[in-house]
């Protein structure tokens, strides 16, 4: 029987308000991709049982994930078969892509270990997601776990590991209208005032302060953004009063969710569910989620199907 592995990763959230572009981190909603090496074949295929009815195979990203990390690993890959579910809503800003590569890489460097090849080490495929996603901080993040400021530079990408408190909790909520990345970029200035550029930074550091303490005057004043926030909230209806409500519902603060047009919130870890419905409720077809801080790093298992089945 041909050898079958699963992974399973987690969703990101980003940005934080002034984390712009560099901070994930990663929650409790799921992708699943189960790997199976194809002996008898000559490429790679992607499954999808839950994929929209405009969706090609052929042109899944996933497949270019694969395609990036032979080219970075110089080695031959047998071809594989991803079979592929997910819960992470697409163009809400859960970094639904960024799951999707880490999950390829993860599985394509496992294929490779297992085999007796070089298999890319962690930082690798960071570099690797990096260069398929264009920006560091979903695909980072679901690739290692936890919270990750990622800064890539000339000799590739610095990561550092952001402590996340324990008593801090977070909601997510979308509403039935995505906000896909290509939108969400064009609706951002060429150029910002300077007050506001030297503003952003200042914030950011009680941002980290206090996801590091969870102090919640810290989180309230820290996740205010001047760079993108109030350019892709005019963009989403709902999402000023949505931001308001979770925060009178208890949250210590409320931002986007990367770009959007997902919302997060964050409060006390045992107060959240009344803070996600609030977050909700304002957003056209809202849907709001409790989710857990997803601390670790995804791991590949070997996977064995009842019955022959995913």
């Amino acid at each position: 029987m041909a050898p079958r592995l699963v992974v399973q990763v987690s969703a990101s959230t980003s940005n934080l308000g002034p984390g712009f572009d560099f901070l994930g981190l990663c929650l409790g909603l799921h992708l699943r991709a189960v790997a199976t090496v194809r002996a008898d074949a000559h490429e790679h295929v992607v499954v999808r049982p839950d994929a929209p009815p405009d969706w090609r195979a052929e042109d899944d990203l996933m497949l270019a994930v694969l395609r990036a990390y032979v080219a970075r690993s110089d080695a031959p890959l047998p071809p594989l078969q991803l079979s592929v579910e997910s819960e992470i809503p697409v163009g809400r800003g859960f970094g639904s892509s960024g799951a999707a590569v880490a999950a390829a890489l993860l599985l394509a460097a496992d294929v490779d270990e297992r085999a007796g090849r070089r298999a890319l080490s962690r930082d690798e495929l960071v570099d690797v997601a990096l260069e398929v996603e264009g920006h560091p901080d979903n695909g980072t993040a679901s690739l290692l776990g936890g919270c990750t400021l990622s800064v890539p530079h000339a000799g590739g990408v610095t990561v550092v590991r952001q402590p996340v408190h324990d008593a801090l909790g977070f909601a997510l909520a979308w509403p039935d209208e995505p906000l896909f990345t290509e939108a969400a970029r064009s609706a951002l200035p060429a150029e910002v005032p300077f007050a506001d550029a030297v503003e952003n930074p200042r914030r950011l550091a009680l941002l980290l302060e206090g996801l590091r303490t969870g102090a919640p005057g810290l989180l309230a004043l820290g996740v205010e953004d001047r760079l993108h926030e109030r350019h892709r909230r005019a963009l989403i209806p709902g999402s000023d009063d949505a931001c308001r409500a979770a925060r009178d519902a208890g949250a210590y603060a409320a931002c986007l969710s990367g770009a959007g047009s997902g919302l997060v919130a964050i409060g006390p870890v045992d107060g959240m569910h009344p803070i996600a419905s609030a977050l909700a409720n304002p957003l056209s077809g809202g849907v709001g989620r409790v989710v857990a801080f997803a601390p670790d790093p995804p791991v590949v298992e070997p996977h064995a199907a009842p019955n022959g089945r995913d």
